[in-house]
């Protein structure tokens, strides 16, 4: 069985998760997900690692989100939370990530993708990049709590008006609506200028600054509103608008 999530260590102090379903436009399955959870915990105990930043393997995608091959025998709303609060929970390990974390949005990145993305810190994409949260299109809303993340993030009417449209935007559009903080013009690699500064920087600095982040959120309950945000969904993953939406979409892809 293949890697789905590679990990390469970078001597300046950053170390990079590249998702690795290059078939699936590097969708989430339970094999990604378990080694996505691995490489998170391999970070927090290394320490010469000051950030991590996670992208897609090749240039056509950065995360499909979940794969709906393989979650869409999920049918009930039960059945359906297993999923959704297991991603859910690695999703906020990600979010209250003790050092800086970037999103690097190396191709599209859609649903699931989106809320990756939405977890880390900074966001950064290369020009052209589409991307959105097209879960309402499938009838169902964010399920791993990407929009409770994303409304701590940016203003809430960018925040709605992207959860709520389910459309695609490029990569120009979203950093208009607050979510992209960097496009990328030219080699993707030029996204460490974006980070010169803070591998400058001691670790425990930048430690100190994200637990600031971290304090805010354990007494806000982010946690909690994530998990109430997977259980909404999981309630409307068993409606048959959304198995229907699924559907079609796969007839598509066939």
């Amino acid at each position: 069985m293949s890697q789905t999530v590679l990990v390469e260590k970078n001597e300046r102090g950053y170390m990079k998760f590249i998702l690795h379903r290059p078939e699936k436009r590097n969708a989430v399955s339970y094999q990604l997900m378990e080694e996505f959870e691995a490489a998170l915990d391999q970070a927090a105990q290394d320490n010469d690692v000051k950030v991590v930043v996670i992208t897609g393997y090749g240039d056509r995608a950065f995360c499909s989100g979940g794969d709906l091959a393989e979650f869409h025998s999920l049918y009930t709303e039960e059945e359906s939370y297993g999923m959704l609060s297991k991603m859910g929970a690695i999703l906020y390990k990600l979010a209250v990530f003790k050092k800086p974390t970037i999103a690097l949005l190396n191709g599209s990145a859609v649903g699931g993708g989106c809320e990756i993305a939405s977890a880390c810190d900074f966001r950064l994409a290369k020009s052209g990049v589409k991307l959105g949260f097209v879960q309402a299109s499938l009838g169902i809303t964010t399920g791993w709590g990407g929009a409770s993340i994303l409304l701590e993030k940016i203003p809430y009417q960018s925040a709605m008006k992207l959860l709520l449209n389910g459309t695609i935007y490029t990569a120009e559009a979203a950093k208009e609506l607050g979510f992209i903080d960097e496009v990328i013009q030219g080699d993707l690699e030029e996204w460490e200028r974006f980070v010169d500064t803070i591998l400058n920087r001691e670790v425990g600095v930048l430690m100190a600054y994200k637990n600031l982040l971290i304090n805010k959120w354990e007494e806000t309950d982010l946690k909690g509103r994530m998990e109430m945000e997977s259980r909404q969904c999981a309630k409307l993953w068993e409606t048959d608008a959304h198995h229907q939406a699924v559907d079609s979409f796969l007839n598509k892809t066939k």
